[in-house]
Order: C-alpha cells, then sequence, then structure tokens
C-alpha cells in the first residue's frame, strides 16, 4: 500500500499523455475508428436477449454508438451507466435507442431513474490508455473497477475495453483494486486476453 500513492501519480502521468494524443486524433479518423470497429465481427457470442451495457462517450472518446446499435440490430438488450455515488459501483440500467436520457454527473447522458436495473452480459467499458495485459487506466475514480468486480462476483461478464489504437501503452501500473479486460477492440485490431 505504501506505494499506491507513486502508483497513481504514474497511473496520472500515463493518462495526461494519452488524453493528450486521444485529444489529437482529427475528427474524421475518431469517426473512421468507431465504425471500423463496429464493421468488425464481433468477438462474443450475442445471442437474442444478451445485455450488453455500452456508455454515453464524452470529450474525445471513441463512440460505442455504431458498435451498440450492431448489436442492438443483432437481439441484443442494451444497457447505459448511471453513477450511483462516489466509491460505489455504476448502475446499469435498460436503455434503447430512442429512450429518453438525462444529464447525469459531469453532464454524461445516462437512463432515467425510472428505467430498470440489469445486469448486463458484456460490458462495453471506456478508457483513456491500456496494454497487451488487460490492464487499463480509466479516469481515476474506479468506477468501471468497482463495477466489473462487483458484476464478476455475480456471474459471468464480459469486459471489453474500446479504444483507439493510439491509446495503447507499454504497461499500466495496475493494482489489485484494478479489474482485468477481457479484450480491447481498437480500430486496427481485436486484442483477445481471455486466454493470457
Amino acid at each position: 500500500m505504501s506505494d499506491l500513492p507513486a502508483t497513481e501519480q504514474t497511473k496520472a502521468a500515463l493518462r495526461a499523455e494519452a488524453l493528450a494524443r486521444r485529444d489529437a486524433l482529427p475528427a474524421a479518423s475518431r469517426v473512421a475508428a468507431a465504425h471500423a470497429i463496429a464493421n468488425r465481427a464481433f468477438p462474443v457470442t450475442v445471442a437474442a436477449g444478451t445485455i450488453v451495457a455500452g456508455f454515453s462517450p464524452m470529450k474525445s472518446e471513441i463512440n460505442p454508438v455504431p458498435l451498440m446499435r450492431k448489436l442492438a440490430d443483432a437481439g441484443a438488450q442494451l444497457a447505459l451507466p448511471a453513477i450511483a455515488g462516489r466509491g460505489r459501483p455504476l448502475i446499469m440500467r435498460a436503455w434503447h435507442f430512442g429512450a429518453p436520457l438525462k444529464a447525469g454527473q459531469w453532464g454524461i447522458r445516462e437512463p432515467t431513474p425510472d428505467a430498470p436495473e440489469v445486469a448486463p452480459d458484456i460490458l462495453i467499458v471506456p478508457l483513456t490508455c491500456f496494454d497487451r495485459a488487460g490492464h487499463r487506466i480509466g479516469y481515476g475514480a474506479g468506477y468501471y473497477d468497482m463495477t466489473i468486480n462487483a458484476l464478476r462476483a455475480k456471474k459471468n461478464v464480459v469486459a471489453v475495453g474500446i479504444a483507439y489504437a493510439a491509446q495503447e501503452i507499454e504497461r499500466v501500473p495496475a493494482t489489485t483494486r484494478d479489474a482485468r479486460l477481457d479484450l480491447v477492440l481498437t480500430e486496427r485490431e481485436t486484442i483477445d486476453f481471455r486466454g493470457a
């Protein structure tokens, strides 16, 4: 635990560098990347009724909407996260295209409170950077690590990070609290950590 502040400082520096690279990508490249991911075969079987939780992108994040639309067309039931409070896992609420959204914390669009809570089978995860061991750095609050760990304690859930290839780094300084991804999808490739 004594190295935790140093680890957090390292993560903050890696996060800032990765966000700068992400922000520097031209808008057309960002759009093309999101469609490239959606146009490839999805690496997890999505049967009718499979619950897939996406996210509402913010700032220069890769847009998961093309992939979410493809999975919904394949029969998936969609969900989006809602922030339940600092230090608590996200609540995943059922959602479909055309359903209302409200501005949540930091202005992130999330389902309205009357949308039912669901437990996803597949979780599409945002990130600031990732490595080839399946580790990611998010924005620092730990929401997705808590959420993935809480879901995995209840059921088998596949955590799929999506990112631009430019967000890959050599090594994430992971801690025991960090949840490992099963896959990362970029515009260039599908990286599968499940056999590692």
